[in-house]
């Protein structure tokens, strides 16, 4: 079998069985095709019905893991850490990939990738990017990110990300709010856009409905926070940090130190 299909499969970088019967017509055909192109190193698979194609110049894989995370499932997208990452906000980049869907798949690893399911918390805010890669919005991944920094990211990976990214709709970060309907989050999510409302210009009407969605529980802003002398915030019922963004600062002393 030649290489009459390899150009296709170059263009979509990332592709399923059903892509390629798409291209050839049969199943059996596509079977044939795939099997005779994984024994010569033009394909490799990702997992079960999920390939990629490699260069034929540098036996590179020709998509990356963002075009990869957007193939896992139907309409699955990348969130959370990743979209920073993605949108060039990120501190760090990591070599996992957090990937939401409507329906879960097993985490495994490519390329000394892992990819990761996050069970999606809304349905709204997920874009289409030019390349082919299915992201959340930079609202959505703020608030998606702001809802588990404890497990994703930690905190100051957080505020680095916040501190690089240039702008934020405060519309939409009503209404994902809205749909998050979630009165820990609205806590959160006040308090530390709090220390970024002048550089997003969010409205202080912003921080109201925050403020009033919240509710009356007092809580601690991370868990570990009980053990490090917290300070009480009384506007957002919160025992958080003394000075939140010195968070930053410090991780660049330390990193300083280590070097």
């Amino acid at each position: 079998m030649n290489l009459k299909y390899y150009e296709q499969l170059a263009r979509l970088g990332v592709f399923t069985k059903s892509d390629v019967e798409k291209l050839v017509g049969k199943s059996e055909t596509a079977d044939s095709l795939l099997q005779n192109y994984k024994k010569r190193g033009l394909i490799e698979q990702v997992k079960r019905n999920l390939y990629v194609t490699r260069s034929l110049e540098t036996g590179q894989v020709i998509a990356g893991r963002y075009r990869i995370a957007s193939k896992i499932k139907s309409q699955s997208y990348i969130t959370h850490h990743s979209a920073y990452e993605y949108y060039g906000y990120a501190n760090q980049v990591y070599y996992e990939v957090y990937v939401s869907a409507k329906t879960k798949f097993s985490e495994f690893t490519f390329d000394d990738v892992r990819y990761r399911f996050i069970s999606p918390r809304i349905l709204d805010g997920v874009v289409m990017n030019p390349d082919g890669v299915r992201t959340t919005d930079m609202e959505r991944t703020t608030l998606d990110s702001i809802n588990d920094f404890e497990r994703i990211g930690g905190l100051e990976e957080l505020l680095r990300c916040l501190d690089a990214v240039p702008s934020l709709s405060e519309s939409k970060l009503v209404s994902y709010l809205g749909q998050y309907s979630k009165r820990f989050l609205y806590q959160k999510t006040g308090y530390i856009l709090g220390h970024f409302q002048s550089k997003f210009r969010l409205s202080e009407g912003f921080f109201e409905l925050c403020e009033l969605a919240k509710g009356k529980s007092v809580r601690y802003f991370y868990n570990a926070i009980r053990y490090e002398s917290p300070t009480y915030d009384s506007r957002w019922n919160l025992f958080v940090p003394e000075d939140l963004m010195a968070i930053i600062s410090k991780g660049v002393r330390d990193a300083g130190e280590m070097r």
